[in-house]
């Protein structure tokens, strides 16, 4: 009786070969590893066989790792981005407060020189107009007219002629300083009574008789037509008026006509 070899068979029961186990784990593990989830599902693959290469031997895990470092590298990207934006945005910030900074320094600096250049003018002003009213010159007497003229003749001059020009003036009328000057001689001056006698500026002199009270004295600086007296009949005097005299120098016997010394300094009699 013929029996068939044992190694004739179908072979229906025998297994599966190894290398096709293994073919089908790795096949296994690359549908898997673009999930990220080789090292959850590869196992039992992997234990029907302990041969077969590990996920480490088959290299697939590089995909995760690479996967993470790009986010890492990502996010490190975004942040240094947003910090060099912060930086650029604080140089810009800082950049624009110095121009503020600078923009407010020129104009108040600006302000500045315009307000200096209107002190400036201001006080060139005053001082212009300090000048011309002290350079100005005035009625003793305001609204007065001459009553005796300048050299007139008669026996009550001890000279025997007026040496100087009455303003008409009742008493108690004030008397003006004609132009800016020192006092000289405030007080009593024999014939013309209470006298005032004036050093002006351009080196003149005038004087004030027979006024009844005096408002200055002596070393007192005076500006045009401030009071310095009040008019009167003091001294060698017919009645009420102002003995006004004009002369180069301070003593007597130097006089000018002062009628024509008023004119010349733009006063209107």
């Amino acid at each position: 009786m013929a029996f068939g070899s044992p190694t004739a068979g179908s072979g229906k029961h025998r297994g599966s070969s190894r290398l096709s186990r293994k073919t089908a784990g790795y096949a296994g593990i690359a549908a898997l590893a673009t999930t990220g989830v080789v090292a959850t599902l590869a196992a039992p693959a992997f234990a029907a066989d302990n041969s077969a290469p590990s996920v480490e031997d088959t290299g697939q895990n590089t995909i995760v790792v690479a996967d993470g470092l790009q986010d890492d590298i990502e996010v490190q990207a975004e942040s240094q981005q947003r910090a060099a934006e912060a930086v650029a945005a604080q140089v810009q910030a800082e950049n624009e407060a110095k121009q503020r900074a600078a923009e407010a320094k020129r104009t108040a600096e600006a302000a500045e020189a315009k307000a200096k250049a209107e002190r400036e003018a201001a006080e060139r002003a005053a001082r212009e107009e300090q000048r011309k009213r002290l350079n100005t010159f005035v009625s003793p007497i305001t609204g007065s007219y001459i009553s005796t003229s300048y050299g007139a003749g008669g026996g009550m001059w001890s000279s025997g002629s007026h040496t100087g020009v009455d303003f008409h003036a009742a008493s108690g009328t004030t008397v003006h300083a004609v132009g800016a000057g020192t006092v000289v001689e405030a007080g009593w001056g024999g014939a013309y009574g209470n006298n005032v006698v004036i050093r002006h500026n351009d080196g003149t002199y005038t004087q004030y008789g027979h006024m009844d009270s005096l408002s200055v004295s002596a070393g007192e600086t005076v500006t045009p037509g401030q009071q310095i007296g009040l008019s009167g009949s003091t001294g060698n005097s017919s009645g009420p008026h102002l003995h006004f005299e004009a002369r180069t120098g301070a003593q007597y016997g130097s006089d000018i006509d002062p009628a024509a010394y008023l004119r010349s300094h733009g006063v209107s009699i």
